[in-house]
């Protein structure tokens, strides 16, 4: 996108350094605090204007001097709400200046909506200091969130992150709290009575949204890097609210080995004196990558081996992995403006995984994010209603829906299919370049194509520009002749109806051909046309895109479907994961059938992945989804599912035995799980028998990684009973966890009584901002509470808009979650007409792409209902 089609500021004037003070702040009450803001600037030319961001902020006083120029005060203080900008009038023309500094007196509020300075409840694990503030009966901890405007919510500034600049920070707070910033502390002083002002050095050139500082009563664990950062190791810390502290021993063991390892891939050292982390109690997202500073929400940092269900041991080491990879791909260079911020994100994502992968081998990460990135962003990015990569973003306050999953999952993956055509080894080279000419700047697209293909000697601007500038991803149709094989690119649509003129783009698809026998032909290892052809094809055994490195769906001819099912041991893990996930979007699409996907996962029944069970679970569970509301069509689902899981189920048993894998505890949970989803009697009576177990005391009778399995079963089939038992233990546990557990089981209610229960706990003071989405994210995919969840929304507008719109990302997620699981027609309208006259700013986007995902479902199930009912009877899943 042009510089000239963006709203910015004015280049006339560009800050230097920001010299910011926080006092006055009233813990109580109001949550109010005074600041003060001294800017040094560059004026390029003579003005009298100065606009800078601001939202939600009181502006009191200011004033501007210059070199050899008299000091003035601003004549006028005007705000446009809309743009989030206030100007600054002066009497006389500024004159032009290398150092001109203006100075903001102004105060704020520390919202509760985590966005800007914001305050976050909690209950102490221990006895708190004497002077944490209290909100109710909650105890309260302050921090920051700005990426990616919101630095304007905290203090008046140039909002921008090409604006780069240097900040000094100080913050008054009580003399028995920690304050925290992105640099270490230069110095305490004593303030009035019980009040401490603390300052920190200066950091270096970054952007607004990267500035961070954060007060409470904390205290940390640390441990050092490895390697020697100008002749020392780096303290690695990170801080909890007391009595948390044991619990960050894992992130920690992580954080300083992948500090060390991203030095040497990117062969540029990490810059700063020292890395801290901090678990945030409320949280819009997962983390924040401020530097030095790095934000979490507590289930993305914290893990306690004890009591710690296996899965949050992933996801912290990947989140952590993640947002120190964002210290040198985001924050010591740049994206050039927000419409490239796939720079940021699919990179951080994509090198977070090779670092797991590089500590962590056993978790057999590659496939998981098959199964996860790659699927997830295919199933966005199969919309209409999708966007490219790289999307226009005309102000910033667009930004927020694009971070989803095309700018980190779909960024990731096509980042992952290029590093696999270069070499992970010269890709890493071409970035290290790239890194080292742009530090402490900005970058494009366009500068990372170019230092790639130096490091390449290839032309990568060239065949990979379609898949960041264009909408969607290709299907490669494969067409079986003797002695040859035909392969044709279209775009995929989830809907199955692309119209010409959304079938324009010739993509560059690397066919990774995996065969017994070398091949012949153009095509070989690239598609660039529309169609080819591929001679001397072995066809015994040969399957195209191998290891799913490459971002498409391959559409076989059904015979050659149902082989691939009977020669698995010829695949990697990754491959069968890609053809049924494959198999069942294209099902979907009406480019396949449910049939087909069927006669090939029954070829599967023996699998022994973890990742490869997720992705035939997650398909089944899409597809019973959408057929939910045909009673006989969804028993014979249910039958088919539970033929399928039962022997695997009984196989794997209910205890983990001695020196038991990651993946085996993962498998178990899942099977658990779907088996008693669908009816295995023998697992819903042991889940019956150790929920009684656990609800009475007796916590050790169900492993941590199983009381998401066995708290879903019993809600769905122990009635207003044991969804009380789960609630309580929502609002009793101590685990990091178990709140985010207790939701996603509460969700399996089985009655509009008890869904109406649910929503208005949901939407009560007792479930934080942060957390709403998950139980709705269970009500959704629950067909019994389905139909009551959209009607709560639509009677309780008032009070679901009031809870979330505070942050827009937060409703926006919700809606997304809450509505896409619809496979009619008339609801889609019905969703359409209630929207129709709400204000639907910061959510719009997600709307659309509602609309199209509950369209597409339509579309299948009025076409696939009666073939997938007779497949059903004939073989014997059902008798109507």
């Amino acid at each position: 996108m042009a510089a000239a089609d963006r709203d910015i500021l004015s280049k006339n004037i560009k800050p230097i350094n920001y010299d910011l003070s926080l006092h006055h702040l009233e813990l109580h009450r109001t949550f109010t605090y005074e600041g003060s803001v001294k800017i040094e600037l560059q004026v390029k030319s003579p003005a009298k204007d100065i606009v800078v961001n601001a939202h939600e902020l009181k502006i009191h006083h200011v004033h501007i001097s210059a070199q050899d120029a008299e000091s003035q005060e601003a004549s006028s203080i005007s705000h446009d709400d809309k743009s989030q900008r206030t100007t600054f009038t002066f009497p006389r023309d500024i004159p032009a200046s290398e150092a001109a500094l203006l100075h903001i007196d102004f105060s704020g509020v520390m919202n509760n909506t985590m966005a800007g300075f914001y305050r976050s409840k909690y209950k102490p694990a221990v006895e708190p200091s004497k002077s944490v503030p209290m909100d109710g009966d909650s105890h309260l901890m302050f921090s920051t969130q700005f990426e990616s405007c919101d630095a304007r919510r905290a203090f008046p500034c140039f909002d921008e992150p090409n604006l780069k600049a240097t900040f000094d920070f100080s913050i008054e707070i009580p003399e028995d709290l920690v304050a925290l910033s992105n640099m270490p502390e230069k110095g305490v002083q004593e303030s009035k009575k019980g009040l401490k002002i603390v300052s920190f050095d200066r950091t270096p050139l970054m952007s607004t949204y990267l500035l961070a500082w954060a007060f409470g009563d904390l205290e940390y664990v640390e441990d050092f890097t490895r390697r020697k950062y100008n002749g020392k190791p780096i303290p690695v810390r990170i801080y909890t609210t007391r009595g948390l502290k044991e619990q960050a021993r894992f992130g920690l063991k992580n954080a300083w080995q992948v500090v060390d390892y991203f030095s040497e891939i990117f062969g540029i050292d990490y810059p700063l004196p020292k890395m801290d982390m901090l678990a945030v109690h409320e949280f819009s997202h997962g983390a924040m990558e401020n530097w030095g500073l790095v934000t979490y929400r507590t289930t993305a940092i914290l893990f306690d081996e004890q009591h710690s269900a296996a899965k949050y041991k992933n996801r912290v080491a990947y989140v952590v992995a993640h947002e120190l990879a964002h210290q040198w791909f985001g924050n010591l260079v740049t994206m050039d403006w927000w419409s490239e911020l796939w720079l940021n994100e699919g990179f951080a994502t994509w090198v977070g995984w090779l670092v797991i992968d590089h500590l962590y081998p056993e978790f057999e990460v590659w496939s998981q994010f098959v199964t996860e990135a790659v699927q997830t962003a295919q199933q966005l990015d199969s919309l209409r209603a999708s966007h490219p990569i790289e999307v226009p973003v005309k102000d910033a306050m667009e930004i927020d829906q694009i971070f989803d999953s095309i700018s980190y999952l779909k960024g990731s993956s096509v980042i992952r299919m290029l590093s696999d055509h270069l070499g992970v080894e010269v890709f890493l080279r071409g970035v290290s370049d790239y890194l080292k000419a742009h530090a402490y700047g900005n970058a494009t697209t366009r500068d990372l194509w170019t230092a790639l293909s130096r490091a390449s000697g290839k032309d990568v601007e060239t065949f990979m520009d379609p898949w960041i500038r264009k909408i969607g991803f290709p299907l490669l149709t494969v067409a079986e002749e003797p002695g040859q094989t035909g392969v044709r690119q279209s775009r995929f649509l989830s809907t199955g109806d692309v119209k010409t003129e959304e079938d324009d783009v010739l993509w560059w698809i690397p066919l990774g051909l995996r065969s017994t026998q070398k091949a012949a032909g153009a095509a070989t290892e690239a598609l660039t046309s529309k169609e080819a052809t591929i001679r001397d094809v072995d066809e015994t055994f040969y399957k195209l895109n191998a290891d799913q490195t490459g971002f498409y769906r391959t559409n076989y001819p059904p015979a050659r479907l149902a082989k691939l099912g009977a020669q698995s041991d010829k695949l990697s893990t990754e491959d069968r994961i890609g053809l049924v996930a494959d198999a069942a979007a294209l099902a979907i699409a009406g480019d396949g059938t449910t049939a087909g996907l069927f006669t090939f996962i029954s070829e599967l029944d023996q699998e022994k992945s973890y990742a490869v069970w997720s992705q035939m679970i997650v398909s089944l569970s899409n597809i019973r989804s959408v057929f939910a509301d045909n009673e006989v069509v969804a028993n014979g689902l249910k039958e088919f599912t539970l033929k399928l899981v039962s022997p695997a189920t009984d196989n794997i048993g209910w205890d983990p035995k001695a020196n038991e894998d990651y993946l085996t505890g993962q498998l178990r949970a899942l099977l658990i799980s779907t088996a008693g989803g669908a009816g295995h009697v023998a697992t819903i009576d042991e889940a019956k028998r150790r929920f009684q177990r656990y609800i009475s005391g007796e916590k050790e009778a169900i492993h941590p990684n199983l009381r998401l399995p066995v708290f879903r079963i019993n809600v769905a089939e122990g009635g207003k009973g044991a969804y009380q038992a789960v609630k309580v233990e929502y609002l009793d546990t101590t685990s990091i966890d178990g709140q985010e557990i207790c939701l996603q089981a509460l969700g399996r209610v089985q009655t509009a009584e008890l869904v109406k229960d649910f929503l208005d706990f949901q939407f009560s003071d007792a479930v934080k901002v942060q957390d709403v989405h998950s139980g709705s994210i269970a009500l959704a995919a629950n067909p019994k509470a389905r139909d009551a969840l959209w009607q709560y929304i639509k009677d309780h507008w008032d009070v679901v808009y009031q809870k979330l719109s505070g942050n827009s990302v937060v409703l926006d997620r919700y809606l997304k979650n809450s509505l896409q699981k619809f496979a009619s027609h008339e609801k889609e309208k019905d969703i359409s007409r209630f929207f129709q006259d709400k204000d639907t700013k910061g959510f719009d986007r997600g709307l659309v792409q509602v609309s199209d995902t509950v369209r597409g479902n339509a579309n299948y199930k009025e076409r696939d209902e009666e073939l997938l009912r007779e497949w059903l009877r004939t073989h014997g899943y059902t008798k109507a």
